[in-house]
């Protein structure tokens, strides 16, 4: 009985816990005589339970690589590295809290920088790995790994499911390297590109830094058994002036950064900015004092760090790595250390030492006063990849207006700007005082085509700045239906299940022929202003793009078109069209802003739609249906299959979100999410 009143009043008091259920009792609150031992309780366990604490781990290795502790830090949006890197995999031996460091850019990466890691200190030492603590991660879960650890004799130690905090070494080592990492770049302005190379350096000191784990002794004496040389470091990022051979009377150095300790190689790392990549040297003066973003405020002009590409790699980009000490300096691969140049920042200007960098290359004063070089545009090799200018003025803008050019010339013939004067869009006159004028502007891009159907084009299109517009005087109505998807669905269904045409269709400039029914005035193009005609403006009679009402007036004019020319507006979709609904020759078609979609049994019908189209707007005949709204359409015909495809549309994300490299899985899904059928949901 007692039992039971104590489990009552367990619950009458929210679940209290039975000490202070005594302490209630004991001040008389609570009957005494009700109040004893508290059973087990399920719901306290249901609703309080918590994860359990950690106690401090403790190993008690007594040689070097017995216990070893490894993780993989980065992800794909990383920025990537000088070497296009993303990720570092790190190992460090518990008895002398050595750290190595290998950069990758895949996670798939990770076993062959394990292999190459795990035979290189075992013959160094002529010691073999006894343990192997990681995560995981999948990248350490796999028969690669587990085949190779089983026949080298390898325990592997893995941590509980979203359970970190047992692989607290690599973890916490992980934070202490980046938060190096984080200050170095900041002192130094460097960009984030060069995460990799402060990385480097910042494991190269950790294992010449006291560690309080081993009372305070230098990971690399406990390593080696041998007190490691400091009198080589130098200030990460300082500015650093690095022999070079040149002309007879040309200066002996080039001014660069020092971005760390190669290695293999008794020099130090610097980065040209002037070249946009690294060289190594031992030939190199120091200016500690004096630091990357100092020189940016001494010379406004100098390249900055987001000039450098990932793909520039010199001869001394060698893959070069500090084993333990400094991975890989953005390079691919990590060999383990051993102690970089003990020499300091000589200078030697002894003519006859020619080690370091080689230009054959004149003064850039020189080049510039060298006008017989100098070359046109029409002369020069014919760029690959333009980017579209930003705005007319843009230094892009010319680049981008040739290849335009050419294009129009060899595929289009007609220029754009004789739609805007074919439709007949506006007229010039003089400005009336105070009136509203809504600005212009001109906008570039790239359309990157149908494959099979349509080439890569440039393209350039006149908009008006709508955003200026006053809602009941610049326009009322906006709104404008485009077809739903369900109907495109619907649609290809009825193709494929009656062996139907399906063709495709564009229409070229279509805002430019809805007709407007306010009065707008708009600032003329920039480049199109004639002398004498500074002040006046366009009287706007057609929809251009850019106004809230263009896509209204458009599609008014498209419906009204279709209507004279025997067409019915469903009443489920406003952008569902069909003719002949009771016949052989039923023709359906779907329209999509300016793209439309026609289907029918007949080809002929299907003909005579494209000709009364193209009689009252300039079109642009695409042939059999390839490409809707970001879809791409497979059709075989004989077999009966149509499909539907978003590849390019999802590579297009992956790439905006730095995620093209990423590795694929069969189900996109957290593992923490379980599925359950429905009938058991």
């Amino acid at each position: 009985m007692k039992d039971a009143m104590t489990k009552l009043w367990h619950s009458r008091l929210g679940h209290m816990s039975a000490k202070n259920m005594e302490v209630l009792a004991k001040e008389g609150f609570l009957p005494l005589g009700e109040v004893g031992k508290l059973d087990f309780c399920e719901s306290c366990v249901l609703g309080k339970s918590h994860k359990q604490s950690f106690p401090k781990a403790k190993h008690t290795t007594t040689r070097i690589l017995e216990y070893v502790h490894s993780d993989l830090w980065g992800s794909p949006s990383t920025p990537a590295s000088l070497a296009g890197n993303k990720y570092f995999i790190s190992f460090i031996d518990d008895y002398s809290k050595k750290v190595w460091t290998y950069f990758l850019r895949t996670k798939d990466e990770a076993f062959m920088m394990f292999k190459e890691w795990k035979e290189t200190v075992e013959n160094h030492t002529e010691k073999k790995i006894k343990c192997l603590r990681t995560d995981n991660g999948l990248e350490f879960c796999n028969h690669l790994f587990d085949e190779l650890c089983q026949s080298s004799g390898i325990k592997r130690h893995r941590t509980c499911t979203y359970t970190p905090q047992q692989n607290g070494v690599s973890e916490r080592m992980n934070r202490t390297i980046m938060d190096k990492v984080r200050s170095m770049l900041a002192e130094t302005g460097l960009g984030q590109e060069f995460w990799a190379e402060a990385t480097s350096t910042a494991v190269y000191l950790i294992n010449r830094t006291p560690n309080s784990t081993i009372g305070f002794q230098l990971p690399e004496e406990r390593w080696t058994g041998q007190k490691p040389d400091l009198s080589n470091l130098k200030r990460f990022g300082c500015t650093a002036y690095v022999h070079v051979v040149q002309e007879k009377t040309s200066p002996r150095t080039i001014k660069g950064v020092f971005v760390g300790y190669p290695f293999g190689v008794k020099g130090y790392r610097v980065w040209i900015p002037e070249e946009g990549k690294c060289t190594t040297s031992r030939n190199v003066v120091f200016r500690e004092e004096e630091v990357y973003k100092d020189t940016l405020i001494d010379t406004p002009n100098a390249p900055t760090s987001s000039n450098v590409q990932s793909t520039q790699t010199t001869s001394s980009d060698e893959n070069t790595s500090q084993g333990g000490d400094s991975s890989s300096q953005g390079g691919d691969n990590y060999i383990p250390s051993s102690e970089p140049s003990s020499s300091s920042s000589s200078s030697d200007s002894d003519d006859s030492d020619d080690e370091g960098l080689s230009f054959g290359e004149e003064d850039e004063s020189e080049v510039i006063a060298d006008i017989e070089n100098y070359l046109l545009a029409r002369d020069r090799t014919r760029r690959e990849n333009i980017r579209p200018p930003s705005r007319y003025e843009d230094a892009d803008f010319v680049g981008y207006a040739l290849q335009a050019a050419a294009d129009i010339e060899t595929e289009m013939k007609i220029p754009r700007w004789s739609s805007l004067m074919k439709n007949h869009t506006w007229d010039l006159i003089d400005k009336p005082d105070g009136a509203r004028v809504v600005g212009s502007k001109w906008l570039y891009t790239i359309k990157s085509g149908i494959p099979g159907v349509e080439l890569k084009r440039f393209k350039c299109r006149l908009v008006a700045q709508g955003f200026s517009q006053t809602e009941g005087v610049d326009y009322n109505e906006i709104f404008s239906p485009v077809v739903k998807h369900v109907s495109i669905r619907i649609m290809l269904s009825a193709v494929v299940n009656r062996d139907y045409e399906l063709e495709q269709m564009d229409v070229k400039t279509a805002f430019l022929h809805g007709d407007l029914e306010e009065r707008i005035l708009m600032k003329q193009p920039e480049g199109f202003i004639k002398k004498g005609d500074e002040n006046k403006v366009c009287l706007l009679r057609k929809s251009l793009y850019g106004l809230k009402q263009s896509p209204r007036q458009w599609n008014l004019k498209f419906d009204s078109f279709m209507k004279e020319s025997g067409f019915i507006r469903r009443s489920y979709d406003s952008c569902v069209y069909m003719r002949n609904l009771n016949k052989e020759n039923a023709v359906y078609l779907l329209l999509y802003v300016d793209d439309m979609l026609i289907a029918s049994g007949c080809k002929a019908e299907v003909r005579l739609v494209k000709d009364t189209l193209s009689q009252k707007f300039e079109m642009k005949d695409l042939g059999p249906a390839s490409r809707i709204l970001g879809m791409d359409i497979i059709r075989d015909r004989k077999k009966g299959i149509l499909s539907l495809s978003q590849e390019t549309y999802i590579e297009k994300v992956l790439k905006a979100f730095g995620m093209s490299d990423a590795k694929s899985t069969i189900t996109p899904l957290a593992t923490h999410f379980k599925l359950k059928s429905l009938g058991k949901a």
